[in-house]
Formats: C-alpha cells, sequence, structure tokens
C-alpha cells in the first residue's frame, strides 16, 4: 500500500481538494496501540493496487503529530479517535469509524 504521509496542516486543503476529484480517506495511528496496529494490518493487508483508482489513502502518526490530529478532527468536523478512519468526498466527511468498527469494505463501499 503507498501510503501519503499527513505530516502538515497545509494537507489538509490539499485532501479537502483531492477530494474532489476522487475520495480521500486518512487513517488515524497509534503506533502503540494493538487495536491500531490490527486495524492498519487489516486496511493494508485488504488493499488492492487498482484500489489506488477508487481512492486516496493518507497515513496520520497522531503520536508524532498529535497537534495535527487535533486539527483534522476540528476541520472535518468529527471527534478524535484512535484508531480511525476518516473519509473525505467533496472537502467534506462522508464517513467516518474508529476501532473495531474499521472495514476496509465497508469504506470502500461508501464510494458508491
Amino acid at each position: 500500500m503507498n501510503w501519503n504521509k499527513l505530516t502538515s496542516a497545509a494537507q489538509i486543503d490539499e485532501i479537502k481538494a483531492l477530494s474532489s476529484q476522487k475520495p480521500v480517506f486518512i487513517f488515524k495511528h497509534s503506533t502503540t496501540c494493538s487495536i491500531s496496529n490490527m486495524s492498519l494490518d487489516r486496511l493494508q493487508r485488504n488493499w488492492k493496487e487498482e484500489d489506488a483508482d477508487k481512492i486516496i489513502p493518507y497515513y496520520l502518526d497522531l503520536l508524532a503529530y498529535r497537534a495535527l490530529s487535533n486539527q483534522v478532527a476540528q476541520d472535518f468536523g468529527v471527534i478524535h479517535e484512535s484508531p480511525q478512519v476518516i473519509l473525505v468526498r467533496d472537502g467534506k466527511v462522508v464517513y467516518h469509524e474508529s476501532h473495531y468498527g474499521i472495514s476496509y469494505a465497508a469504506l470502500l463501499a461508501q464510494n458508491g
């Protein structure tokens, strides 16, 4: 899986702009959490290269970028959770899920 690393606040506007062309999902990951590690592994195992034509993946290490993680929650109007997936289409959150609710099939199903 070829993740785009989310490391700066300027990328939030980039994600909003990109999401008008193709849905973007952000995976907020805590590197010290076993549930987060399990969720990341499931996402990566289910990813197929052709999915890059359907959706753009972003990875946010929320321990390294805590302030950015909080800004993502604020800018997109979702409560911060970890692990968490946030799907953005046309600059707005259309789906989000956390913990054991994270499912790659459900995430892709949101694309209609």
